[in-house]
């Protein structure tokens, strides 16, 4: 009799033991799958921005100070998408014009008019912390610039390189359409520089630019 009275309270631990453990595995997945479903549930910001336009740049740094104080800001996802204020834009690389020459031209001013309507946006800029060296910048066609920004963001990198692109345009001068440095800012970032540089002598992307464009309208 006590032999099965034994027998029967081993059966009935290692019952009990089952279902701990089963209890247990099933509160794991349950917990794994609300941790998935709080990482689904990030709220994206999508926005559409043109390297070369100087209102992003500060409006970006605007949306970033904003964001700081927001308290669910590890709950927010930016979808960068691309825009070209003159995607037509031919540049002679031998005769290049400043920003004031082109935005004189663009807007039919005078070219004094056009140097004080750049002083307004580097004060502008100035009180989000940037720099503005606009005689420095060099007007050029933004569309590879946008590829290269493309190619970060499909390796989750959309935000490193738009703040790089931005930086190198408004305050270092770099020609946003030369080769060289688009690879410099993607190997900056933990792109291959190889990988870079053939995207760069392909068609690829053209087509996701092109396309972000039609979108916005």
């Amino acid at each position: 009799m006590k032999k099965l009275l034994g027998t029967a309270c081993m059966i009935g631990a290692a019952a009990v033991m089952i279902v701990v453990l089963a209890t247990a595995q099933t509160e794991t997945k349950t917990k794994q799958k609300k941790e998935k479903m709080m990482t689904d549930k990030k709220m994206k910001v999508e926005i559409w921005s043109d390297m070369v336009c100087p209102f992003c740049y500060i409006g970006k740094r605007r949306y970033e100070a904003a964001l700081s104080k927001f308290a669910h800001a590890d709950d927010i996802e930016i979808v960068w998408h691309s825009f070209q204020l003159n995607p037509r834009l031919e540049v002679n690389k031998n005769n290049r014009e400043s920003v004031y020459e082109y935005l004189a031209k663009a807007k039919g001013v005078s070219y004094e008019q056009s140097v004080k309507m750049h002083e307004g946006v580097k004060d502008m800029a100035h009180e989000v912390g940037l720099e503005y060296r606009f005689d420095k910048a060099v007007v050029t066609n933004s569309q590879n610039a946008h590829r290269v920004m493309q190619m970060a963001q499909k390796h989750g990198l959309g935000d490193e390189v738009e703040e790089l692109l931005f930086k190198a345009y408004f305050i270092d001068g770099k020609d946003l359409n030369d080769a060289a440095t688009l690879v410099h800012i993607g190997v900056a970032i933990g792109m291959d520089a190889k990988a870079v540089a053939a995207m760069l002598a392909s068609d690829d992307y053209i087509k996701e630019v092109t396309e972000d464009m039609q979108e916005a309208g």
